[in-house]
């Protein structure tokens, strides 16, 4: 059976991979090497020449990746960020226009606001649930619109399927960060678009000891040019790295339920509670894009947001919590807390995060997978404390 043909858990476990031939170990080595012995001048085994161009752990690592979202192509890179700097070096150059959700996590705001304006590079930040307002920013020079959804803090979900036409429609691409929803959940490619990125860092990695990206897709051009990216550039991750991304999609298909079960009953907790001012939770009925979340997801993920008023508020509870530790980051197996104005998000001009809902006093919650009842009452204790 080809790995193409078999289920999400198997080829969780089993894609891009195959017993080591020398030995038979079951588990992908970890080719920790920097380059590799040529049986003559300019004539590598295999295309094994450099590390950086090439290496079996990466190369397993993308190919799991590729078949969790149907995609022909996979390309690893050292983080989050430097994925997406290899698709915009890919995609753009000088001159050319750019359209990105304005939700989008706080290191790619000022990814553009700081480096991206300097080399000719336009682009406009456009609340990606209004259909009208992406189709109203696009100019001639538009090559790119890219989304994400569920979005970071906020968690507002993007039609993949609309963005994907009106983005083919100016002759652009579409491409959709998936980390919040992973490939378990949703599977962007087969909706319409052009690229999928990962911060492998978050749920595929699922352990928080590493930090990684990745880009998927069909298109031969665009994985040439990825691939051009991890040898010219650089930004690619070690062995190790990889090795530890692929430990942990292993587990991806048991590890999403769990979390979007436990989520469930906090977002149930948070909602209606006297403390609270409002909850953002897909599986909410009273989530803005509930319906949308149900037909492009088969899950609403591990990722809620509340909002508790005050900043005040939001730092008291999120310093006596005991299960839900403060840390930036996400979807490792264990729950987190943060304040997204003053952490992940603190560049994004204060304007701005007014504007989208990123307010003082809203906390933003990684639900683990630690026992359900533990987490509420962790919750619901700091709740009595503010």
């Amino acid at each position: 059976m080809s790995h193409s043909s078999q289920r999400f858990g198997t080829r969780a476990i089993h894609a891009g991979q195959q017993p080591d031939p020398t030995t038979g170990a079951i588990m992908t080595p970890i080719f920790q090497t920097s380059t590799y012995v040529q049986d003559a001048v300019g004539s590598p085994r295999e295309g094994y020449d450099y590390a950086r161009v090439k290496n079996p752990t990466r190369e397993a690592l993308q190919g799991n990746l590729a078949s969790l979202e149907n995609a022909k192509h996979g390309a690893a890179f050292s983080a989050g960020l430097a994925a997406l700097e290899a698709l915009f070096k890919a995609v753009l150059s000088e001159g050319d226009h750019m359209i990105c959700g304005a939700d989008v996590y706080g290191g790619l705001d000022r990814m553009l606001r700081y480096v991206w304006s300097k080399f000719g590079v336009e682009f406009d930040f456009v609340d990606t649930t209004d259909l009208e307002a992406i189709r109203g920013a696009v100019r001639d020079e538009t090559r790119l619109i890219h989304v994400e959804t569920p979005s970071n803090p906020t968690i507002t979900i993007t039609d993949i399927a609309a963005c994907a036409a009106v983005a083919h429609e100016a002759g652009a691409l579409l491409s959709v960060d998936n980390t919040f929803a992973t490939p378990f959940l949703q599977r962007p490619l087969d909706l319409g678009a052009d690229v999928v990125m990962h911060s492998t860092t978050k749920f595929l990695n699922g352990h928080s000891d590493m930090i990684g990206g990745a880009l998927l897709t069909n298109s031969d051009e665009l994985a040439e040019g990825f691939h051009f990216q991890q040898k010219t550039t650089g930004g690619v991750p070690g062995p190790f790295d990889c090795w530890l991304v692929l430990r942990g999609t292993k587990t991806l298909h048991l590890r999403m339920p769990a979390h979007c079960a436990n989520a469930a009953r906090v977002a149930a907790l948070l909602d209606g509670h006297a403390e609270v001012e409002s909850v953002r939770y897909p599986g909410l009925a009273s989530h803005p894009q509930h319906e949308l979340a149900k037909t492009q997801m088969d899950g609403f993920g591990s990722m809620v947001s509340f909002d508790l008023g005050t900043q005040e508020r939001a730092n008291r509870f999120a310093a006596v919590t005991e299960v839900f530790q403060l840390a930036e980051s996400l979807g490792g197996v264990e729950s987190l807390v943060s304040i997204p104005t003053s952490m992940t998000h603190a560049s994004v001009p204060e304007d701005k995060k007014m504007e989208l809902g990123i307010t003082p006093g809203l906390v933003r919650l990684s639900v683990g997978v630690e026992d359900a009842e533990d987490l509420v009452e962790d919750l619901s204790k700091a709740l009595t404390e503010l």
